[in-house]
């Protein structure tokens, strides 16, 4: 058996593999809701104390119905772009290229921390459509090496609420101001979430923090010129929440009743 592969990240870059645990431990239950079997590969293969992340099979749906959200509006938008760039950021060990297996004509671009490409790189080599980006997202110079002779797709999942909102918004006008077309997608905290992240045991434990809160699409679209609201839903309107697990289900419905809840995380989509 090969010896397993040592994993040293902190602060933001270390809780994607929360997010990493959640989708293995979803792979690997009787109902899967995204099924990602490339996660528990992972998993398997990685050296961390997954007790670390303080996920368990409880907690799984808040990972991966937001995953197998994005995964819709992305197959959506490639359905329709045979030739397409893809720029799916902040993409920690995701596997969501191979998931969605996009067609010849799209190049697909990878972008997270150094370090995280550098781990990223040794279960996903790079090819001639598939490109591993080593950045940080706020240096915007990074771009420079991405063509812009294609429509663009932008996934930023569970990525937005890390930034500066200074920071944030010069990274989507960025993108918005390069490419001729395209969407962006992501998901977004409000200003209640944000108060919650004192009890997020991922955070604390990896000496991260939230700081951009986004209320709703209109903060978007007041900042950002040249983008249009395509969806701007609630986290317990996605679709996945009809497969959760019941006891899921019934405190989805809950907490949605009570609209300063409701909103608490957010799915955004946009054209530009």
């Amino acid at each position: 058996m090969a010896s397993k592969i040592p994993v040293e990240l902190s602060g933001a870059a270390e809780t994607m593999l929360a997010t990493l645990y959640a989708k293995a431990l979803d792979a690997d239950s009787d109902r899967p809701i995204l099924g990602d079997t490339y996660a528990k590969e992972l998993v398997e293969r990685l050296d961390y104390d997954w007790s670390k992340t303080s996920v368990t099979t409880k907690t799984t749906p808040s990972v991966t119905i937001r995953s197998a959200h994005f995964d819709a509006w992305a197959r959506q938008f490639l359905a329709v772009h045979d030739e397409a760039t893809v720029l799916h950021l902040g993409c920690g060990l995701d596997a969501r290229a191979f998931r969605l297996r996009p067609g010849p004509g799209v190049e697909w671009y990878d972008v997270d921390y150094p370090d995280v490409i550098a781990l990223r790189e040794q279960f996903y080599p790079p090819d001639a459509s598939y490109r591993l980006m080593p950045a940080s997202l706020t240096e915007l110079h990074w771009l420079t090496a991405v063509p812009t002779d294609r429509p663009a797709l932008v996934i930023a999942e569970g990525v937005v609420m890390y930034l500066t909102e200074e920071s944030g918004i010069a990274l989507l006008r960025h993108i918005v101001e390069r490419f001729p077309s395209g969407e962006l997608q992501f998901d977004v905290l409000n200003r209640r979430a944000m108060r919650t992240q004192v009890f997020n045991r991922v955070l604390r434990r990896a000496g991260a923090r939230w700081q951009w809160a986004v209320d709703g699409p209109d903060d978007i679209l007041r900042t950002v010129p040249g983008v249009r609201l395509l969806s701007g839903i609630s986290a317990f309107d996605a679709e996945g929440f009809r497969v959760a697990p019941r006891p899921y289900r019934v405190m989805a419905r809950v907490l949605s009743l009570v609209p300063a809840l409701k909103r608490m995380e957010q799915f955004h989509r946009y054209a530009f």
